[in-house]
């Protein structure tokens, strides 16, 4: 079959790193007997620079006709004086709108080869899918100040529909039909009614849902657990807002925020309550780490999130699980051979820039990481 992939290299080391993962894709869909039809767009600060927006309608429009949307990361400090809606920042929210995008997975592991990295002293191993709202709450809630000087006030309002629950929650049960069918919606409801409207949601939910586990924890106590037992969680579904919080707390947890995909997924099926794959009509996926600036064409970067997004956007966008774990298993394979990229190698070993005696732990750049993982897919 053939599908479309927008990519949008963006800002910093975008580019640098979108170029291995797109020859990742394109090896898995030569090996598999799948077409990549891929159109390079642009958004963010390269978009500011050449458009003077950052989200040109032209990518917008092609980005909607395309099956799903490959991002590497915008913004930069060349930009940071813009208004709040000329930023690069502002093309992500764009996107979002603009693609019908309202469900953020960030799955988070602990990476048995980064281990030491782990700040936990129980190095427990653990796996979690985190399911974030992106298009309602706190952030798109009506806000606004009253008042001048001393006697200013601001606020900010919390609105959810049940609509805008229940899409989310259904994201979060398809994932945990695939996974170990245990989900956790993680709240405020003893303090905030929009919090207990999600509770009444799901408790109604969770019995369409009969074979996966549901539970509630206050968003506090989920904070707490996040580091005293992360082992116990598998999908955490929750707001815009703490969502946001807890998916960055989790990320701290793996080793690396370089080695973290992310998916923003529209409309699912829920296909898999009877066995089937879920689908989704739309997704962007992209790294969470950012667009490193500071390390920007210098061939040090980290592209491994960026292609272990190329796995996420196989298994939810193109129902592609076997070629996705592929993907993952490739980037496994390379780990366990010792090349690391610099923000992924022990100190003994940035410290002398080298292998060190009795370290298997070799520093490469981005492009031969990223030659690494397309030798495995290509000879396994």
């Amino acid at each position: 079959m053939n599908y479309s992939v927008a990519l949008i290299p963006g800002d910093g080391i975008g580019p640098e790193i979108m170029e291995p993962a797109v020859a990742v894709l394109e090896a898995v869909g030569d090996k598999h007997g799948h077409v990549f039809h891929t159109v390079e767009l642009d958004a963010g600060g390269a978009a500011i620079d050449k458009f003077g927006e950052p989200l040109p309608l032209d990518t917008l429009y092609a980005a909607q006709e395309c099956h799903a949307v490959l991002l590497a990361a915008v913004g930069g400090p060349q930009w940071e004086d813009l208004p709040g809606d000329m930023r690069p920042e502002r093309a992500l929210l764009g996107l979002r709108s603009g693609l019908g995008l309202f469900a953020n997975l960030r799955p988070a592991h602990l990476i048995p080869q980064l281990r030491a990295a782990c700040p936990l002293k129980n190095d427990s191993l653990f796996d979690m899918l985190i399911v974030r709202e992106l298009t309602g709450g706190l952030y798109f809630g009506k806000r606004g100040r009253f008042g001048e000087g001393q006697g200013a006030s601001a606020f900010d309002t919390e609105t959810y529909s049940i609509e805008e629950i229940e899409r989310v929650l259904r994201v979060g049960y398809e994932a945990a039909m695939k996974r170990r069918k245990k989900l956790t919606l993680v709240d405020k409801a003893n303090v905030l009614e929009s919090s207990r409207l999600w509770r009444e949601v799901a408790t109604k939910m969770a019995k369409e849902y009969e074979a996966v586990e549901t539970d509630f924890l206050y968003v506090d106590n989920a904070a707490m657990q996040l580091v005293r037992a992360p082992a116990r969680f598998d999908v955490l579904v929750t707001s815009n807002l703490f969502g946001d919080i807890l998916s960055d707390e989790a990320s701290v947890l793996t080793g690396s925020i370089g080695m973290l995909p992310s998916a923003s997924l529209g409309v699912v099926s829920t296909s898999s309550t009877t066995g089937g794959e879920p689908n989704t009509s739309m997704g962007m996926y992209e790294p969470i780490h950012g667009s490193a600036p500071d390390i920007a064409g210098k061939n040090i970067a980290n592209p491994l999130a960026m292609i272990l997004s190329v796995a996420m956007m196989l298994r939810y966008s193109f129902n592609m699980e076997k070629e996705a774990q592929e993907i993952e298993a490739a980037v496994n394979k390379v780990l366990d051979s010792g090349l690391r990229t610099a923000d992924i190698a022990s100190r003994e070993v940035v410290s002398t820039s080298s292998t060190t005696e009795g370290s298997s732990e070799q520093i490469v750049g981005t492009k031969e990481m990223g030659k690494a993982v397309l030798r495995v897919i290509e000879n396994v």
